[in-house]
């Protein structure tokens, strides 16, 4: 029994279809794509003001308390603990929907999302933790693969569900909760991780022989070499001298030293221009996309009253779903110098970001709606596979987590300001369609932004070449 255990706990194989059920589970969520429908109408009474300016803010401001303390828990209690905190945050959440009634219930429901939404961290970190470095491009597609085709296949089933089979509302939430427990109970099958990224990095613990060989073990922005990786296979084996353990420091000691070190490698990071630049769109960038999807399903039933038409909302995020993977695929295939162009396709691209998004509030035509959130969609999954390689193509793993995380977090920011002035009761608590209207100049600023920079950067190169080559240069 003992040797199948270690057999399982050093096997990629198995935490990676265990780990890959449960993003399979945890993302095929039918019932999502009819959340305003459902909260709307008969089941539980909500007017769409409720809905728009009361209760989806809750998942926004929630979401922002938790992440940063989220993001350095994953990591120090080893990711597994918080991917049964999701779990559970998971089956409270379906509860809720299926059997609370009132705003503060279901505001009480979104909190516990913006718990979901808070721990999914770990679940695209958990992988790498129990799987060899070796292997880090293949689980990383598998994972991010399945959840891709959970999303499809519950946008699909809900929309067969609801037009074919005329199941109501709220058996698909109940379809949603069992597939949620079926999640919650793959995350207890998963191996406990023995290292993590940042404050169980392995052969730090372990040795650590004396503070300063700590920090630059924690400082290095590489995997360490061949020789370095022998000497600490060794020094594990034959254990620490007697006196490296009286000078090991204390775990408050090493958590502070992380930290400290964490903060660095941030400052590290945004010292490079190019690696700025990339982030600054990130940011922006993800906060708008966030606040669209947020609300793009109350748009949709302002356009088409879910009461009196027929709604699709499965369908469209079947195929958005499917737009957003094949531009992501597509970048990988793109032969481009995206030092030279990267801000200006992400100037062009947020400006068609921003035409659908204007495209949606001037017109009345559902399908309108439909076709501007098609290419909104697409168009931001396209630039942020970009940025995310580009980001990611220079740093080592853990300053990319960790510059990943501070990214979203600055996201969630000002995604937060956005819903405080335009969505909340307290701040201007605009309608539906004038809030898209905002989103629409919010992204037509992004571009400005990256097509302002496109331009300068443009000239300062011709600039350049042509000082280089000592030719005259026009002004």
């Amino acid at each position: 029994m003992d040797c199948w255990k270690g057999a399982i706990g050093s096997n990629w194989i198995y935490p990676t279809v265990i780990i890959c059920a449960n993003g399979f589970f945890s993302t095929m969520r039918p019932s999502e794509s009819f959340l305003t429908p459902y909260l709307s109408g008969p089941d539980k009474n909500l007017t769409i003001e409720q809905v728009t300016n009361q209760i989806f803010p809750v998942w926004t401001y929630s979401y922002l308390a938790l992440l940063l303390p989220v993001f350095l828990i994953t990591d120090y209690v080893r990711y597994k603990p918080v991917l049964l905190l999701q779990g559970i945050s998971y089956i409270v959440t379906w509860l809720l929907l299926l059997f609370a009634h009132g705003v503060v219930a279901m505001q009480v429901m979104e909190f516990f999302y913006g718990m979901v939404t808070a721990t999914e961290v770990a679940y695209y970190a958990y992988i790498y933790s129990v799987v060899s470095a070796d292997r880090y491009q293949r689980v990383t597609s598998y994972c991010r693969s399945i959840t891709l085709v959970a999303a499809t296949v519950a946008a699909v089933l809900g929309q067969l569900l609801v037009s074919l089979a005329d199941v109501s509302y709220f058996h698909l939430n109940a379809i949603t909760l069992a597939s949620v427990s079926l999640a919650f109970l793959c995350s207890f099958l998963l191996p406990m991780p023995q290292k993590s990224m940042f404050f169980h990095k392995k052969g730090v613990l372990e040795t650590l022989p004396q503070p300063q060989k700590a920090v630059a073990t924690l400082a290095s922005n590489g995997p360490p070499s061949c020789q370095q990786q022998d000497e600490d296979c060794a020094a594990a084996d034959t254990g620490p001298a007697p006196q490296q353990q009286a000078e090991q420091p204390k775990p408050q000691n090493h958590m502070l030293r992380v930290l400290v070190q964490l903060s660095r490698d941030l400052r590290d990071c945004y010292s490079s221009r190019k690696l700025l630049y990339w982030s600054l769109w990130w940011a922006l960038a993800t906060a708008g996309f966030n606040q669209v999807v947020n609300y793009i399903q109350v748009l949709w039933d302002f356009r088409a009253p879910s009461h009196s038409s027929a709604v699709y909302n499965g369908a469209v995020e079947a195929i958005a779903t499917f737009l957003g993977s094949a531009t992501s695929m597509a970048v990988g295939y793109i032969k481009v110098d995206w030092d030279l162009s990267g801000e200006l396709a992400l100037g062009m691209f947020s400006a068609m970001d921003a035409g659908s998004l204007f495209l949606m509030y001037f017109t009345d035509n559902i399908w309108a709606c439909y076709a501007g959130y098609l290419v909104f969609k697409a168009c931001y999954m396209f630039l942020i596979t970009i940025a995310t390689f580009q980001i990611a193509v220079n740093l080592s793993m853990e300053r990319y987590a960790l510059m990943f995380g501070f990214n979203n977090f600055v996201a969630l920011l000002i995604q937060t300001i956005l819903t405080v002035i335009v969505v909340d009761t307290r701040g201007l608590g605009l309608d539906i369609s004038t809030q898209f209207l905002i989103y629409g100049s919010y992204f037509a600023f992004i571009a400005g932004i990256f097509l302002t920079r496109s331009v300068y950067t443009i000239i300062s190169i011709k600039c350049r070449n042509a000082s280089v080559a000592g030719e005259p240069i026009d002004h």
